[in-house]
């Protein structure tokens, strides 16, 4: 029987974000400099199969139930839907985090290989700002893509949108509307210190009592319980579907965070502000045993600390960016 993944504070551990790629068909604002990013080297990259070696022994030892396949841009890695044929067999929730553009040809096979669940990255529903936040013209993609996931059957199929002031905090009830007329649950991220070009700072965060405000302008909502997810999900008061607010920095939900990631340079992150790394990589490469990587994990989440401690003075902001790490 599977033992749990438990740190000091006794948070089991159960939900694994595998980055596949560092790579991405944009340039966002928040996850990518003007400039791009120095690649990491394919052969740096974990192969399918060390991904999949990983992921089984985190489900088969640690009772891992939860799988997210991440990026960069997880659509632009080649061959994605036999990895995800691979981790489907584990018997997992199985979901993806994409920004939507790739969708439109791969959504049907991806989930005839078994994903179930996608979240698609959109932080306007405004062309040209869109353009401008992401550094390229796919805005009329992306909602193709939204609208293949729903046509392919995934559910939820989730919209996440990254709330920023004085950027994209006017369109609040533009996405409530837009959330209920396609069938998909909106997500309201406040902004965190991740974006790559270093522009975070308190004053852009939009705080979820305000996103909460304007989601009720558009439509009231109610609360729903409160689990483990990131998000503090609300229910419209017509019957219509959901919203969710993911609250991490005006309300963080450390205290119940169950989440840890593998980076695809194949880095073990217990926390998404981790500032120090596991290298899962070099064990696999090296010959070690399931028990010796096993064993590398657990100490890895026994030492997370309580929480990131955003907003605090002696908060250390982590050297990876968002597309480095893996949402």
């Amino acid at each position: 029987m599977a033992a749990p993944l438990v740190d000091s504070f006794g948070r089991v551990h159960r939900d694994l974000r595998i980055s596949v790629t560092d790579r991405c068909n944009f340039r966002c604002t928040y996850c990518m400099p003007a400039e791009g990013l120095e690649w990491v080297p394919r052969h740096d990259l974990l192969t399918f199969e060390e991904i999949a070696r990983v992921a089984r022994i985190m489900v088969e030892r640690y009772g891992v139930d939860g799988i997210r396949l991440t990026g960069g841009e997880p659509t632009v890695r080649a061959n994605l839907p036999v990895l995800v044929k691979m981790l489907s067999e584990l018997g997992t929730d199985l979901a993806l985090t994409t920004n939507g553009v790739s969708l439109p040809l791969l959504a049907a096979e991806l989930h005839a290989a078994g994903l179930r669940r996608v979240n698609v990255s959109c932080d306007s529903l405004r062309p040209e700002r869109f353009a401008e936040l992401t550094r390229r013209d796919g805005l009329t993609r992306v909602l193709e893509g939204i609208d293949a996931a729903v046509a392919a059957g995934f559910d939820p199929v989730k919209v996440n949108c990254v709330v920023m002031r004085g950027v994209n905090d006017d369109e609040i009830a533009d996405f409530v509307d837009f959330g209920r007329s396609r069938g998909v649950e909106v997500r309201f991220i406040e902004f965190m210190p991740l974006d790559a070009d270093g522009i975070w700072n308190n004053d852009l965060v939009v705080p979820v009592d305000e996103i909460l405000a304007g989601v009720n302008r558009a439509c009231p909502v109610a609360p729903v319980e409160r689990t483990s997810a990131p998000a503090t999900r609300y229910r419209f008061a017509d019957g219509s579907g959901s919203v969710g607010i993911v609250a991490s920095v005006s309300d963080s939900f450390c205290s119940t965070c169950d989440r840890v990631r593998l980076t695809a340079d194949g880095q073990f992150r217990n926390c998404l502000f981790a500032v120090t790394e596991t290298d899962v990589r070099a064990l696999l490469r090296s010959g070690a045993g399931d028990d010796e990587i096993a064993a590398a994990v657990g100490e890895s989440v026994a030492s997370k600390w309580a929480g990131h401690q955003i907003n605090r003075v002696h908060f250390v902001r982590p050297r990876r960016s968002m597309s480095q790490i893996g949402g």
